[in-house]
Formats: structure tokens, sequence, C-alpha cells
């Protein structure tokens, strides 16, 4: 997997030889995103197996599957993965690998439907807000969110995207605008606060977030600033779409009120990560020393601030929701 944590500075590839190796790399965010994240956590479940003692199997896999589900408690790809290759485990270890396969599969096919359904509501000379990373980089190929984006370039349309920083980690600043560059699409880093007032000098036409979990009721998590976007693009009239497989649907979940908000370490809005002059990755204190800081991760979007959700299934509003991915 590519270590995500040195781009856009440096390209190297994370290779994880066990699942406590791939439960660490999803936990310290080797690999991250919605769809990354739940194919990493499936492959996490087939290495189980593999590694399972013959004599004490199924205690083996159960303490497996606890400690790959608790490296990322938002994410709900992550529980859907480890839910069904648990399952395949239980048959033999070719039936792990094969069903950790097909989840990856299945990701990369939804990415691509989720890009031709998203084109649709992308016009010729449209300006598009981003927030976070939910490109290809966050899936196992093409993404959520940028599939759209990625699909009316190549069809020629002139569109120009307003990329959010990110704060605290900067998967905007770092990833997303990573992918924009080597694709040649047009596009600026703005501040995480820049994005109502784009909003209010009507240059912004529409905004396209991915999501980490959403529940029966169309709340939304997804990563933290997702909220105000939404709030802002409520108020200016802006369509405000979620890009997200039917994988990310939890309908065991009622509403946004029960999905756990994962909080993370506090040295993530304490220091940043930085090139040098000469080219060293340094990381620095940006922040008043001896000061605190909270992080939580993730917010949740009510289901009322959203336009429409783009799956591979096409775009669903609240009203078609449950009957379509039910």
């Amino acid at each position: 997997m590519i270590e995500q944590n040195l781009l856009p500075f440096e390209f190297s590839i994370f290779e994880s030889k066990s699942y406590r190796e791939t439960s660490l790399a999803i936990r310290t965010m080797i690999v991250r995103g919605a769809g990354a994240i739940g194919a990493a956590a499936g492959y996490a479940m087939a290495q189980a197996c593999l590694e399972a003692p013959a004599g004490n199997k199924e205690s083996y896999l159960s303490h497996a599957r606890r400690e790959i589900e608790s490296a990322r408690p938002t994410a709900r790809n992550l529980f859907y993965a480890v839910e069904r290759v648990f399952a395949a485990a239980k048959v033999s270890a070719e039936r792990a690998m094969a069903e950790a396969q097909a989840i990856a599969d299945e990701d990369a096919a939804a990415s691509q439907k989720i890009g031709e359904f998203g084109n649709e509501l992308i016009r010729d000379g449209y300006g598009i807000a981003t927030h976070c990373n939910a490109g290809w980089l966050a899936f196992v190929d093409y993404g959520t969110a940028l599939s759209p984006i990625y699909i009316s370039h190549q069809e020629g349309k002139k569109i120009f995207v307003y990329v959010d920083e990110t704060r605290p980690r900067g998967q905007g600043a770092r990833l997303t605008a990573w992918e924009l560059h080597n694709a040649g699409i047009p596009h600026a880093i703005i501040p995480d606060n820049a994005t109502a007032w784009n909003m209010s000098q009507r240059k912004i036409d529409i905004m396209i977030v991915g999501a980490d979990r959403i529940a029966a009721n169309g709340d939304t998590a997804n990563k933290i600033g997702t909220l105000e976007k939404a709030i802002a693009a409520k108020y200016y009239h802006i369509p405000f779409y979620v890009a997200a497989p039917t994988s990310t649907f939890d309908l065991n979940c009622p509403d946004g009120s029960k999905i756990v908000i994962e909080e993370r370490s506090q040295d993530e809005v304490l220091y940043q990560d930085g090139l040098t002059q000469e080219g060293k990755i340094k990381k620095i204190l940006v922040c008043s020393p001896g000061s605190a800081a909270m992080n939580p991760a993730f917010d949740v979007t009510p289901g009322e601030l959203i336009t429409g959700f783009i799956t591979e299934k096409g775009i669903l509003g609240l009203n078609n929701l449950l009957m379509v991915i039910g």
C-alpha cells in the first residue's frame, strides 16, 4: 500500500506481512479513506486466517477481528469487510483470501460507477468544492468524491476545484491537491474557513464530499469540518452531495447520534509535518507551547442538509434511500 503519511513529499510503498502490521497501518493512517480502509481490513482478516494455529483457529480469528475493528472505530467499510472475511474464514483460508479480493474489486467497480453517475451533476464551467480526500488514494481505485471530477475532466469540461486544506492532517492540501496536480486538473488549495466566503461569492456551484459511515436516516459521518460546509451550502443554496458506495451505509445505525466518533492524538493539531529547504520531512510545533488540543476526527452532517447521495446504484435522496439500499 502507498505510505500516505509521506505524501506529497515522498512516494513510498509499505509492505504489510501480518494482520497486526496491516491493523497498525490502518490505525496510523499509512492507509486511509473509507474504501481503502475496508479493503485493507479485509486483507488483514484474511492474513489472520493464514496465521491462525490449527488447534486454536476460532479463538485466534475472534481476537484478530476485535483488534482489526478497533483500529478505526468510525469507518463503516472496515466493519463491513471484516464481517464478510471473518465468515469466509470459518470455511477456509482460500475462501477468506477470495472474499478479501472480492471486496477490493467491488470497491473499485463501485467507485467507477459513482464517477459516471456524479459526472451527470457537473456542468461545463463549474466550480467544485471538496473536503478531505476521497480520491483514488482513499479507495482501491477511482475514489468517490473525486471520481466524477476525473470523468468530467476527461470529457473536456472546464472545471475548477476548490480544495479545502482539511486541518489538522491536511488531507486536502497534501493528498487531494497531489492527485489533482498529477491529473492536470485546475485547482487551488484554500483554507478550511474560506469555503463559505467562496460560496458567498458564487465561485462554487456544487460541493461533493465522501463519507466514512452513513446512518439509516442519511446522517453522515465524514472528516471533521464537513458539517460546517454543509450548513454554508444550505444557506447559499448550493447543492451538497455525499459520494459513497452502498458498503458505507449502516442500516443498523438509526441516526448520527449512534455513530462513534474517533478521537485522535492532540499531536495532530499541535504539530505539522513539512519539507525543509534541504528536502527533508520535519515535524514542528505550530501552536502555543504548553496548550492542549482536542482532536475529533469526524463530525456528523444531518441528512436534511444533504442534497443527495451518489452511489454505484445511482443518485439517491432521503426519500428512496432505504428502499434502494435496504
